[in-house]
């Protein structure tokens, strides 16, 4: 039996989460996911704060990050970041929840667009990310044709 879309999006995500130490080790959790889109979202903790007691901007771009990889990787083909930028709008700070919405702009060929927005739990927008993919050879986990 074939997966539709959504079953392959969210067995992409739990393929990927599997091996991804980074974004568990930092604190996120995936909300949900769906074809071409994902939102993750994190705490800011202590451990996250920089010399200014607001969320270091490195804990925000890996979130946004994250949920770029999840948003792109969701077909099951092995995707990679080919370029990203972030412009930072407000700080995050100490007991925020973070989450990052990423959504699928454009797909063709072996490139897409993604935009990222983050947010905090008031949503007032933290940051805005964009990022630009590149699906290389290979599959997140064996899929069957049916």
């Amino acid at each position: 039996m074939s997966l539709d879309d959504q079953q392959r999006a969210q067995k992409s995500a739990e393929a990927m989460w599997a091996n991804d130490s980074a974004s568990r080790d930092i604190g996120m959790r995936i909300e949900s996911v769906a074809p071409g889109e994902a939102t993750l979202s994190m705490e800011v903790e202590k451990r996250h704060t920089n010399g200014h007691a607001i969320c270091h901007g490195g804990f925000i771009f890996a979130l946004a990050d994250s949920a770029f990889a999840f948003a792109c990787n969701s077909y099951n083909k092995s995707t990679v970041a080919q370029h990203c930028m972030i412009s930072f709008l407000a700080p995050g700070k100490l007991g925020d929840q973070l989450t990052a919405h990423a959504k699928e702009v454009h797909l063709a060929g072996r490139s897409g667009i993604y935009d990222i927005a983050v947010t905090n739990q008031d949503g007032m927008k933290i940051a805005e990310f964009r990022g630009m993919s590149r699906t290389i050879s290979g599959t997140l986990f064996e899929e069957e044709n049916a």
